[in-house]
């Protein structure tokens, strides 16, 4: 395997050194593994993709990213709130559909039968709750598994986009 010489800067070597007890004492496995990140990024960059970072899960959740072009941004009113829908073309040429649901409220009839809420009087046997945000993404092979899966509404705004080219070379 061929050697490579790397010149640290004293400023940067708190760095380096980090790096490689992360990657378990591996120095070498750290800066190749950084590198395949860096290419991978600025190969999509180049090719018109962004950074997507996204939030699922319940609550707080985790977040996971990808690289992609936005495709639609869509919401709908429910009975809990505000859904939002956001539909990407990967770099891997898949679609990715982000949906969020806001923290949600449960309430539950008193004694009397009568719903009873925010704005009404307290029944004796009042029961209420909440649910916390959640957040998913769905990842589909063809648009066609996407329509499918999604309201109509997002599928025909997700279908007219996703014709559109990744990057348009121009003969200017």
């Amino acid at each position: 395997m061929p050697n490579k010489t790397i010149y640290v800067s004293d400023a940067d070597l708190p760095v380096f050194q980090r790096a490689q007890e992360l990657a378990g004492g591996n120095l070498s496995a750290a800066i190749s593994k950084a590198l395949h990140r860096l290419v991978e990024v600025e190969e999509g960059l180049l090719e018109g993709f962004e950074e997507i970072t996204v939030r699922v899960g319940v609550g707080a959740g985790k977040l996971q990213r990808f690289q992609g072009v936005l495709l639609a941004d869509w919401n709908r009113s429910t009975a809990t709130g505000v859904e939002r829908y956001r539909a990407y073309r990967t770099r891997a040429g898949k679609l990715a559909v982000h949906v969020s649901r806001p923290k949600g409220f449960v309430h539950t009839a008193g004694k009397d039968g009568q719903l009873t809420g925010w704005r009404k009087h307290f029944a004796t046997d009042q029961q209420w709750g909440e649910t916390p945000a959640a957040a998913i993404l769905e990842v589909f092979d063809t648009f066609e598994d996407l329509r499918a899966e999604v309201p109509a509404e997002l599928a025909a705004l997700v279908e007219v986009n996703a014709t559109e080219p990744e990057v348009e070379d121009l003969d200017i």
